[in-house]
């Protein structure tokens, strides 16, 4: 039996890059609404550590959760997957 861990994965959209190996992730999800049934979006922002800054703002990445690396980082980089279109 594996005692490896398999950690959460989920994709979302890269809002800020201005600190050093650090973005900001925009992450959306659909849910339905428990009563009501409906669809409803729900986002959250989550601090992703990127250690060779090679993202930027509008980026579509990958990230991965991980041990806490600071006080709000506790999510990893893991691949980009659709680069922001350079206006």
């Amino acid at each position: 039996m594996s005692t490896e861990k398999i950690n959460r994965t989920v994709s979302g959209k890269v809002t800020s890059d201005k600190t050093s190996k650090t973005v900001t992730v925009l992450v959306d999800r659909r849910v339905k609404h428990p009563l009501y049934g409906k669809i409803i979006s729900r986002s959250k922002k989550y601090r992703v550590h990127d250690e060779t800054n090679e993202s930027q703002i509008g980026d579509i990445v990958l990230i991965e959760e991980c041990r806490p690396i600071s006080k709000t980082k506790s999510w990893r980089l893991v691949k980009i997957i659709t680069r922001a279109a350079i206006a």
